[in-house]
Order: structure tokens, then sequence, then C-alpha cells
């Protein structure tokens, strides 16, 4: 370029002497690039006081908030043989159906009338327990029978003893006037003697009187021995009026221990008859677990035996299914440290696998194919060094995916407080967790947003409570 050309000859013109001057004079090209630097430089220092959103991230795999939305086996109650598959793979099936039948392997279970012959021998055994309870009836009137018995006889035999002591009364009351009249006519026989000694009675006299003596004599001793039969009558009433509590005893306590016998039987009666009612109730229960059903609505995944014949032991799980339209929940594995940084309510955002997205974790805004959730969960124990919480879809946001499935991988960041960049940058080169004063909704809006936050999730939980 000529001298003349050069752009500093217009403020000195000495320097078109010097052809050296202008080969170190700076080109234009470099004052473009230390002018693009500059600029670039100040956006930078510019940028470096942008927010940006702290945020905990986090692996997991999709689940379900419920327990019983998650895949479950459906085991065999009972031993037995695979008779009959009824489903395949991946069919839809709906709660009560039949998935697979078995046939009973127990030589217990064999007959197949054990159920209706269990109900005949329970049956009979209640039939002979009331013909028992008749008996033991019939023995109760016995025994009332017996002591009305007893108490006529004892007023009999007491009639009895009063009249044959009446009896021995009259009888000695007679023996008494058969001594005077015996008294008498001796009397009347040794004067009839004296008289006759004198001449003054005849012989005939004095042996009539005689006669009449020996009539006195004798029934004296009639009555005398009337009066020791109404005695020894009066002994034998007594006596038998003793032997009659005895006797009565006797067969009152005979009764009363055939009637114990009877309740007793009746006691071990009910005991077998309650023993077969459970057995018939077990037997009726074990008939409906012939034919394994679906607890509810879902589809086949895997048949964990396979073929037919296959033994299956009690308890043993022969299919797995899925449940039908579940509650899908992400779980995320967080370092202790990053623990008390969260709570129920917390913001997330969620990427799942195989779905195509454009992640800025501290611009959650400008991001694409992430979905929004909440923290519901947050376990109180560790699991391998990490704690487990549960993020559910956050209503107010766009709904998951629907080919979503349960088990497939999961990325995640809690969204915590806003900081500028540059603030980020230094906590990030000095290790120091993210801001944390008191709880984590005590920032300001954040804060609010987040007690709102943990009402909605409150809410939410008590309706999937109900």
């Amino acid at each position: 370029m000529p001298f003349a050309e050069h752009p500093l000859e217009e403020t000195n013109p000495l320097t078109a002497r010097f052809h050296s001057f202008g080969r170190v004079q700076t080109p234009n090209t470099g004052r473009t690039v230390a002018r693009w630097l500059g600029g670039l430089g100040l956006i930078v220092l510019l940028a470096g006081f942008l927010p940006w959103t702290q945020n905990i991230r986090s692996y997991g795999q999709l689940t379900t908030l419920r327990p019983q939305d998650r895949p479950q086996t459906v085991p065999s109650t009972i031993a037995g043989r695979i008779e009959r598959w009824r489903v395949r793979e991946g069919q839809r099936v709906k709660k009560g159906d039949t998935l697979v039948d078995i046939a009973e392997i127990k030589d217990k279970y064999f007959d197949p009338e054990l159920l209706q012959r269990t109900r005949e021998q329970l049956e009979a055994k209640i039939a002979a327990l009331e013909e028992n309870r008749g008996k033991t009836a019939a023995l109760s009137s016995q025994q009332v029978a017996l002591r009305s018995g007893l108490s006529v006889s004892l007023d009999k035999a007491r009639n009895k003893v009063t009249q044959t002591r009446l009896k021995v009364n009259s009888d000695e009351a007679e023996l008494r006037a058969a001594n005077n009249d015996f008294d008498i006519a001796r009397q009347q026989l040794q004067r009839q003697e004296e008289l006759y000694k004198q001449g003054l009675k005849s012989l005939t006299e004095l042996e009539q009187r005689r006669l009449k003596f020996q009539e006195s004599t004798a029934k004296r001793q009639a009555v005398e021995n009337k009066l020791g039969a109404s005695r020894q009558e009066l002994i034998n009433a007594q006596l038998e009026l003793s032997s009659l509590q005895a006797e009565y005893q006797d067969k009152l306590a005979k009764s009363e221990s055939d009637r114990r016998s009877a309740v007793a039987y009746q006691f071990d009666s009910e005991g077998q008859i309650a023993k077969m009612r459970n057995e018939l109730a077990n037997l009726s229960i074990r008939s409906g677990f012939y034919r394994i059903t679906a607890p509810q609505d879902g589809y086949v995944v895997r048949a964990l035996k396979t073929g037919l014949g296959d033994i299956v032991k009690e308890g043993e799980p022969i299919v797995s299914v899925m449940p039908d339209a579940p509650a899908l929940a992400a779980e995320l594995y967080v370092k202790p440290m990053d623990i008390p940084l969260l709570r129920v309510g917390r913001k997330v955002r969620l990427q799942f696998d195989g779905w195509p997205a454009l992640v800025f974790s501290g611009w959650p805004g400008t991001s694409f194919g992430t979905f929004g959730g909440r923290v519901a969960v947050i376990d109180n124990i560790d699991s391998q060094g990490q704690y487990r919480i549960i993020v559910t879809p956050d209503p107010e946001l766009e709904p998951w995916p629907k080919p979503l499935r349960v088990g497939s991988g999961v990325y995640g960041w809690a969204l915590l407080d806003d900081v500028p960049i540059w603030y980020e940058l230094w906590r990030q080169l000095n290790g120091f967790p993210p801001n944390f004063v008191g709880s984590p909704a005590d920032a300001g809006k954040g804060g609010k947003d987040a007690k709102k936050a943990d009402k909605a999730a409150s809410s939410g939980g008590e309706e999937e409570a109900t």
C-alpha cells in the first residue's frame, strides 16, 4: 500500500517518510476481533446476573403411587395340578375372570362328592344331638317325677307310721282293759272257790267262774299278741320310712348320672358339629380355589408356570398381571445431603427415557420435552445410602404421556430457589449445597408458591387416600 494512502498520513505528515512505521500499525481485523471479544466479555458479565434455578438432580424409574396399581403375581392358594389355561400373555382381563383351572392332587380331597357327604355327616350329627337333647329333657322330667314320687311316698309312709302308732295305742288300751278283766276274773274265781269250800256255791257255778277266768286269760293273751304285732308293724313302718329316702336317693343319683352323661355327650356333639361345620366351610371355600381368577382389571404380563399338568405348590405364583390404568408416579433417589431441601409439594421436572427432550436444568421454562410433577412421598429411611422420593403428576401442568410404562427410566430435577448465575458457579466451584434458610419455602414469593403447592398436594393426597 503506498504511504500516501495510509490513514496516519492524514494526522501526521511525517509518518510518510518511514516505511517501517507503516508495517507496525494494527490491522483492521485485529480491531474487529477485539471489539467482538469485548462485547462477548460484557455479555458474559451481564449473563452472570441472570437468574438461575437451583435444582437437585436424580435418577429413578416409573412406578405407581398406589400399591394395588403395581405389577403383581397371582399365586395358587392351594396345591394342585394345572388342568387348563384360559388366558394368554398380553390378554386384557377383568376382575374375577378365570386365569387358570387347577385339579386336586391330595388324596384326602379326591372324592367328587366329598362336600355333599360331609354335609350329610353334619346333618346326621345334628339329628343325633337333637335326640340327645330329648333324652336329657326326659331324664330331667324323670328326676322331677322321682322327686314328686318321693314326696308322695314319704307322706304315705309317714301316714302309715302314724296310723300304726294309733293302732298300737288302741291295742295298749285294749290290753289294759283285758288285764282289768283278767284281774276281776281271777278275784271272782278266788272268792268263788272260797265260797265253794264253805258250801255256799255249787261246783257248777265254780266251773263257770273258772271258764270265765280262762276266757279272760285267753283274751288278755290275744290282746298282748295283737299289741306285739302292732308294735312290730310300727317298727316296720318306721324302717320303711327310713329306707324310702335312701331308695329314692339311689334312683335320683342314677338318673342324675344318666342326665350328666347325656349332657356331656351333648357338649361333645356340639364340639364335633362345630368342627364339622368348620371342615365343611373349608371344603366349600377350597372348592372355589380350583379356579384362579384375576384380582383386578389388567393385562396378563407373563405366565410363570407353563404347560398342562404342571404341579404348583401352595402360595406359588402362577401368572403375573399388570393392573389397568395405574396412577403413575416417578420413583427417584436423592442423596442424604439434599433431603433437607425437599418437602412434600416441591415442584419437579421430569425427563422420561425414550421421550425426546431438550433440557436446560437452570431454566426449566425454556426446556422442551420435560413434564412437571410434585413430590408426594419422602421416605424416612435410606435405601443403600440414598433416600427415595415419589413424584406424582402436577395437576396444574400438562399431563404425562400415555405411552409411559411402569419400570421405564426417569431423570428428574427438583426446582429450588432462583439465584444469579455467578453465584451458582461460585457455589458449584466451592462444593456448597444449594440455598437453605429455615425451610425450603422461606424465600419470598417462592415460599408462598411452595405453601400453595403444599396445600394442593395435601388435598390431592387426601383425595387419593379416599
